[in-house]
């Protein structure tokens, strides 16, 4: 299973925007698919909601990648 790390510069991302930034997906809309498809984990337990806010400190886990999401370094 990789790891990678996203860097939130707000106070939270969609779900399905995460999966595309983090490169797990091509697109938004892939993401959702993953999503509606049960096939995305946040902090361990199945997420359906395709738009869910994702804040710093959450994991996401698909398709044998987790994203760890960390607050933007300052500066």
């Amino acid at each position: 299973m990789s790891e990678v790390t996203f860097e939130l510069s707000g106070e939270y991302i969609e779900l399905n925007q995460l999966l595309k930034l983090a490169g797990v997906c091509d697109s938004g809309g892939q993401g959702k698919q993953l999503v509606a498809e049960g096939r995305v984990k946040v902090d361990g337990q199945v997420e359906l909601r395709k738009t869910n806010k994702i804040r710093v400190g959450q994991q996401v886990e698909c398709a044998g990648t987790v994203i760890r999401v960390i607050a933007q370094a300052a500066g």
